[in-house]
Formats: C-alpha cells, sequence, structure tokens
C-alpha cells in the first residue's frame, strides 16, 4: 500500500517580496508571506513594525514600490480597495471609522452597498420593481449577523452614542457584512476591557471555524495571539523575522529580543507569563 498523499490547503493570499516607502523611510522590505485558505492568520510585532502597512497594502490603502498581492491566484496588487472589497477582502480599522450619527443598523447595511443589484430604474420603482424584495433579503443578513455578535440591543441606537467595546463589535459587523472571503482585522481587541476582549476572541474564532472565513489579524494581546492563531508571522522594521505555529515564533530568538525585550529563556518565560494575564 502506497503512502498517503495529504494535499495542502490552497492559498487564498499570496504577498510576495513587498515593499513600501513613505519618502526615506521604509515602511516594509521584501516581506512575503502566504494564508492558506480556512486559516487563522496573526502578525505581531513592535510599534512601528510595519503590520498595519501590510494590511494597507493587502487592502488597497497603499499601493507598494515593488512585489505582488495575489488573492485567489488574481494579481489585485493594482486594484483599488473597491474592488478588492467586490471580490471578497474586507477589513476593520485600528481607530473606529463608522459613521456615528447613523443607527447600528444603517452602518451594518452600508456594509452591503456593493451587493445591491438594482438599478436607479428599480430603486424608483421600488414597490414594483425588484429593489424592496433586494433590500428585505438584505435586512435578513444583516439581522443574522446582529444576532451572531449580540448586539440586538443596540440595532436602533446611534452608534456615536455607544460603548467603545460595543462600537468595535459594530465594525467588525459591517465588514462582516461585506461577506468577505477574508477578512483584515487591525487590533481588534485594542482598549477592550477583559470580558469584552473574550467575547471578541470568540467571535472571531467563530468567523473562521462556523462562517468559513480566512482572518488575518493584527494583535498586541499575545495571550490571545497564542490562544486563537493557527499561524503567527512577526514582523519588526519592516521585515519579516519569523513565521510558524504560535509555540515556534514565541521561542525564536529574534523574537524574543524585537517582541519581548528580552534575551534569555527565564526572561522570556517571565514576559509571556506578563502577556497571558
Amino acid at each position: 500500500m502506497g503512502d498517503t498523499i495529504i494535499t495542502p490547503p490552497a492559498q487564498i493570499l499570496t504577498v510576495e517580496d513587498i515593499s513600501l516607502a513613505f519618502g526615506g523611510v521604509r515602511a516594509l522590505t521584501e516581506v512575503g508571506f502566504g494564508v492558506a485558505k480556512g486559516e487563522l492568520f496573526a502578525i505581531i510585532g513592535p510599534n512601528g513594525a510595519g503590520k498595519t502597512s501590510m494590511l494597507n497594502c493587502i487592502s488597497g490603502r497603499y499601493r507598494p514600490q515593488k512585489g505582488t498581492i495575489r488573492f485567489q491566484g488574481r494579481d489585485v496588487t493594482q486594484l483599488s480597495p473597491n474592488h478588492r472589497a467586490t471580490i471578497g477582502i474586507g477589513r476593520t480599522f485600528q481607530n473606529l471609522a463608522l459613521f456615528g450619527h447613523m443607527s447600528v443598523l444603517d452602518n451594518i447595511m452600508v456594509g452591503r452597498h456593493h451587493l445591491l443589484r438594482s438599478n436607479v430604474l428599480s430603486g424608483a420603482l421600488y414597490w414594483l420593481g425588484g429593489a424592496q424584495k433586494e433590500e428585505l433579503a438584505h435586512r435578513r443578513e444583516v439581522e443574522e449577523i446582529i444576532d451572531f455578535l449580540e448586539i440586538q440591543h443596540v440595532r436602533k441606537a446611534t452608534a456615536g452614542t455607544l460603548s467603545y467595546g460595543l462600537r468595535k463589535r459594530v465594525e467588525l459587523a459591517r465588514a462582516i457584512a461585506l461577506k468577505p472571503e477574508l477578512i483584515l482585522l487591525d487590533e481588534p481587541m485594542a482598549g477592550m476591557n477583559l470580558e469584552e476582549k473574550e467575547d471578541m476572541a470568540r467571535y472571531i474564532v467563530d468567523l473562521n471555524e462556523e462562517w468559513g472565513m480566512t482572518v488575518v489579524m493584527i494583535e498586541h494581546d499575545m495571550g490571545v495571539v497564542m490562544d486563537i492563531s493557527h499561524r503567527v508571522m512577526v514582523l519588526d522594521f519592516g521585515r519579516r523575522i519569523a513565521l510558524g505555529l504560535p509555540a515556534e515564533v514565541m521561542a525564536h530568538p529574534q523574537v524574543r529580543r524585537a517582541y519581548l525585550g528580552v534575551a534569555d529563556d527565564e526572561d522570556v518565560e517571565a514576559a509571556e507569563a506578563e502577556a497571558g494575564r
């Protein structure tokens, strides 16, 4: 009997030798990695390491001077953010980008605008054409997202009046409403208390495992990164210094120095314990 051949999962995202500079400042230097379909992939590193710059290159906000980004085998390096959204790349932001004067429901509906197929004429003939049925179908999907993120009680509230933790949840809801194949999360737990972090971590894992979304996440909370990530990449001064399983990455000497700021095993253990609190 021959050996069983295990086919590795297909890569949904391939980043090849990305370099990005602002004037004389190098934000990224020849960074490359791949993300498998269905993976929960974390990018970590010290402040200023280039993590958000990398996410901005993937989402289309920044155009790298060098390198290629492929999504599902397609070169998307020159595509606009809106175009990338239409083919299945969604994202959240480190700083909240909600419409504060709009309701939670309307903020989430904004995330579905590119999925609307009705034209101007059918919109004008709302009650006679298909626009009404289409809106009702979108509303049902939005209500499913609201239930998933447990924000039913604030669905009609003005977004700007909500607590910080709830606003972060609403922003995630809007990104999910895009129905992305790949979702980019920029510090989804920043500024949250312990209970809010635990809830957000659960939502992210469920998005990945139950909703089938591939996740690329920037996160500073090392306890969360170690607990929920399948693989981790570490950036330092715009360069990739480690890539692998969470435990392997945390044991990497360069990661100890760059991210934890320590050099020997005892100091590393103490720093990891502190990060996991």
